[in-house]
């Protein structure tokens, strides 16, 4: 079950090519072997692997929804599959269910990653690295590689970024598993997929292998492959400051709470003004609609450099907060009109930057 909704969520739409709707179940020898769950939509494809006893060899492709709400609706732990005049018949416990069958003939290959050299990694350790940047890429392909996840491997560490140039998100994870260098351009919505799948996989370490038109990500019983761009990441390293002229330590549950009273009373624009006196030992944020009215909040923070009014975008400087891992967080400020980097106290493996808003 668990492997047939996993695969539905890589089914495609297209009117044109309706057997990409369709997962594909494939057996090969006769004994204790397996059926092979496949399902492509075009840009990426998975392959599970399902034990079980084959009596026959054959493949079939079924509707994946038809396919998936069948095996929701039985509540027998074994279920049989078999093919009877094209179509896929599945009984379990006294119920049968004939699903029709579409021509599986143009189902397309999954990629062949046959005699590529892979590289083997800690299946968290890439999981947490998608899921600290994801949210900072840009939801549109327009320009390619703000619309991915940027993926650097070298040995020792794995990099992940990505902007959508109001805002960038990189994380570095120490590990052991990379022993060569990689460098690829993961699609938004293929590098959620993965991290979806990762999450639902139990395997410790995975197995990575790239082209230069494909990725593909191996872990026991499952393989996952989509496509990459083509394209260069920019040269971020450049656009971060080296150097502070305020900075505040606070809490970062006093600033995501000072963040989401300041939503209330932002209006659509979602602006919030932040306002660093140091001297006065001051660091408050305001935030001001006509329909709704204005506040004023002012927290704890050690407050060091000079007095500064910024304003920010609400959501690009609460969407990092539930990353870090430390309770304190290091806002530091370049001046007014240049970026903010926010880091926690006591991580150093994440870099988080914000672009102000020009009034």
């Amino acid at each position: 079950m668990n492997a047939a909704l996993m695969a539905e969520r890589i089914t495609g739409k297209k009117e044109s090519l309706p057997v990409l709707s369709c997962l594909l179940l494939q057996v090969g020898g006769v004994g204790r072997g397996e059926v092979a769950l496949k399902a492509t939509n075009l840009e990426a494809g998975i392959e599970i692997a399902v034990p079980c006893d084959v009596e026959d060899k054959g493949v079939v492709a079924v509707p994946a929804s038809v396919f998936s709400q069948t095996l929701r609706s039985i509540s027998g732990e074994k279920l049989s599959l078999k093919i009877e005049e094209g179509n896929l018949v599945v009984e379990s416990r006294g119920t049968k269910t004939t699903i029709k069958a579409i021509p599986h003939e143009e189902f397309p290959a999954l990629g062949d990653t046959a005699g590529k050299k892979g590289m083997h990694i800690p299946r968290e350790e890439l999981m947490r690295g998608i899921q600290s940047v994801s949210y900072a890429a840009s939801p549109s392909m327009i320009r390619p590689e703000l619309g991915s996840v940027y993926l650097l491997i070298k040995p020792g560490s794995i990099t992940t970024v990505a902007t959508d140039s109001f805002r960038l998100a990189e994380k570095s994870t120490p590990t052991t598993g990379a022993k060569q260098s990689s460098e690829l351009l993961i699609p938004l919505k293929h590098a959620l997929e993965l991290m979806h799948i990762l999450e639902r996989i139990q395997e410790d370490v995975v197995e990575l292998s790239a082209d230069d038109s494909q990725l593909s990500v191996s872990a026991g019983a499952v393989q996952y492959v989509s496509r990459v761009v083509d394209g260069t990441f920019p040269n971020y390293k450049d656009i971060i400051p080296k150097s502070f002229t305020t900075e505040a330590t606070i809490l970062k549950n006093d600033f995501a709470e000072m963040l989401r009273k300041a939503r209330v009373f932002s209006g659509n624009e979602q602006n919030v003004g932040l306002h660093m006196y140091p001297k006065r030992k001051v660091f408050s944020a305001t935030a001001r609609s006509a329909e709704v009215g204005e506040m004023s909040d002012t927290i704890d923070a050690a407050l060091s450099g000079e007095d500064l009014d910024i304003n920010f975008h609400i959501g690009y400087l609460a969407d990092c907060l539930p990353i870090i891992e430390s309770d304190s967080i290091i806002l530091g400020f370049a001046g007014a009109g240049k970026p903010l980097v926010i880091r926690g106290v006591s991580d150093a493996s994440f870099t988080y930057l914000v672009m102000p808003l020009n009034r």
